[in-house]
């Protein structure tokens, strides 16, 4: 069965760029009541006038954000889009401390703690779809990114033990795992995108992967597809594929 969107309240974390906002387009489009999370005003009432959304100004690394989002939506989420993230590129041994602690409060922390704000509401009323959008970088590896890969690899192993405990309780979580995008966050992190593979998606090419993940209860979807393979021979042959990954920079 597809889920229904019309009329739900949808939150989207990261919602005045990217991805996120190209999500609370989308949803719009479908009906949702979109409650948009940034910490831009100027960018989120720029968005809120884009989607008709309900804008929800919060640092998502503060200890209270998580009440704060829910209170914007007015105590009930029907869908939750975990999208929010900031990245840094370099040698481990370069990062700053503080850049080291912002990737994991925004990347991982603040998706855990506003999942575990909304899901009670959802196993009450058995209903809800929890989103999370990892990265390849989740599943590969990628060297000048270690703290960014290590954080969007904890989304995927909370995205997987989540849908086990929500088995048959009417809960759906998708795992969103994109390559590269064309988004303003390779500019935010100060170092272009230069890899050859993969070749960029558009943001909404990876909402309209979030849409369908929602709509048909999909557990996990690469952008592009084909990213799947790879993410799998990592895991069956790790060695070769640490060394192709070399060649390709």
């Amino acid at each position: 069965m597809r889920r229904r969107l019309d009329g739900a309240t949808a939150v989207v974390t990261g919602a005045t760029s990217g991805i996120g906002l190209a999500t609370s387009r989308l949803l719009a489009d479908h009906g949702c009541r979109v409650v948009l999370v940034g910490r831009d005003q100027v960018a989120l009432r720029r968005a809120a006038r884009q989607t008709g959304g309900v804008e929800c100004l919060v640092d998502l690394t503060s200890p209270d954000a998580a009440d704060t989002v829910v209170r914007a939506a007015g105590g009930q989420v029907d869908l939750l889009v975990n999208n929010a993230g900031v990245g840094w590129a370099g040698p481990l041994e370069a990062m700053p401390a503080d850049q080291l602690g912002s990737l994991v409060e925004i990347n991982l922390v603040a998706p855990l703690r506003l999942t575990r704000a909304v899901l009670p509401r959802m196993l009450a009323r058995g209903d809800g779809h929890l989103v999370l959008v990892s990265s390849i970088a989740g599943y590969m590896g990628v060297a000048g990114e270690a703290v960014y890969a290590a954080t969007k690899a904890g989304l995927r192993a909370f995205a997987d033990s989540l849908r086990l405990e929500a088995a048959d309780r009417g809960i759906g979580v998708s795992l969103i795992v994109p390559g590269a995008v064309d988004t303003n966050f390779f500019r935010r992190r100060g170092q272009p995108y230069s890899r050859r593979l993969p070749r960029m998606a558009s943001a909404d090419a990876v909402a309209r992967e979030v849409l369908h993940a929602v709509q048909r209860d999909t557990a996990e979807v690469f952008v592009p597809r084909w990213l799947r393979l790879p993410a799998r021979l990592r895991g069956a042959v790790p060695r070769a594929v640490d060394v192709l990954q070399r060649r390709l920079g």
